[in-house]
């Protein structure tokens, strides 16, 4: 099959480099992300070294793009990670459709912050869906679908880059095999359970001490390890990684105190129970082992 593949960051790069490890498949063209404030783009660095033809334009919908990936007359078109609306002409153009990796269980968390919002929802499963993308946002018909379990201490990063991130990648290898031999689903998603959220931002991560304690545990390892749930320390903004319950029996005291620092940790009063997370940052400072920055007994966030 003869491919183009629209993406960006790390997992661009691992999609591309394992399409071409596996020899099966030509990869004709490459479309990333534009290159950043953190230096050049993963996906297109990997394609130039690979010598596949390689374009960065800053918005899909141009007509120069459009008329750059039509012309390369493609089979399939792969989408790995894409946060640029992609045309419709681009999607309709490839001989046999368009792919898109999605992480969740579509219809379940369309959006760009599926992870987040299923650990912050307190979900016990999430997973990866592989879909023919249209013109709305995740609406489209699914080829593939594949299932994790949630554990209680998981984080947006342990779910993502343990599980969904390699998973992803031989999904979408597998997708383009069986478009390849005919057997390719497209199920119609069930509109009547599918759920969207907006990117997960520094505005939703606030905590609120006097939450449940699954619902602030919930919050802090959605938000783990972007945005960052975090509360207000004296005049200084603490953001908070690697929570854990250690008790889910009413401590007494007021909401948002600490309890116990030790070197794994600081443990929180929450309604019903306790918190504890073993790093922090303070401010824009790198993070820290939480027992490091100076938390006392009796200290409070807010």
């Amino acid at each position: 099959m003869k491919l183009a593949i629209i993406g960006q960051s790390a997992f661009g790069k691992a999609v591309l480099e394992s399409f071409v490890d596996s020899g099966r498949h030509d990869v004709a063209g490459v479309f990333a992300a534009p290159d950043g404030n953190r230096g050049v783009e993963p996906l297109a660095e990997s394609a130039k070294v690979l010598g596949i033809p390689t374009w960065q334009f800053s918005r899909m919908r141009d007509s120069d793009c459009i008329d750059t990936f039509n012309s390369l007359d493609v089979d399939v078109c792969v989408m790995a990670y894409v946060t640029d609306i992609v045309p419709l002409s681009i999607i309709e153009s490839p001989r046999f459709g368009t792919i898109q990796y999605h992480p969740s269980l579509l219809p379940l968390h369309r959006g760009p912050s599926s992870i987040n919002w299923a650990i912050i929802n307190g979900d016990s499963e999430s997973g990866l869906t592989v879909f023919w993308p249209d013109a709305g946002l995740d609406t489209g018909p699914i080829l593939m679908q594949k299932s994790v379990e949630i554990g209680e201490n998981d984080t947006v990063g342990s779910i993502y880059f343990e599980r969904l991130f390699p998973m992803g990648v031989d999904a979408l290898l597998e997708s383009v095999d069986l478009i390849e031999s005919g057997n390719a689903p497209c199920e119609q998603q069930d509109e009547s359970i599918a759920t969207y959220e907006g990117w997960c931002g520094d505005g939703d991560a606030r905590v609120d001490w006097g939450r449940d304690v699954s619902d602030v545990h919930n919050l802090i390892r959605g938000c783990d390890p972007q945005p960052g749930a975090w509360g207000i320390w004296g005049d200084k903004k603490v953001s908070f990684f690697g929570s854990c319950i250690v008790s889910r029996d009413d401590s007494g005291v007021d909401a948002g105190t600490v309890t116990g620092v030790d070197d794994s940790g600081v443990s929180i009063a929450v309604s019903g129970g306790l918190v504890k997370v073993s790093r922090v940052r303070v401010d824009k400072g790198v993070k820290l082992s939480a027992s490091e920055i100076g938390f006392s007994v009796g200290d409070c966030f807010r």
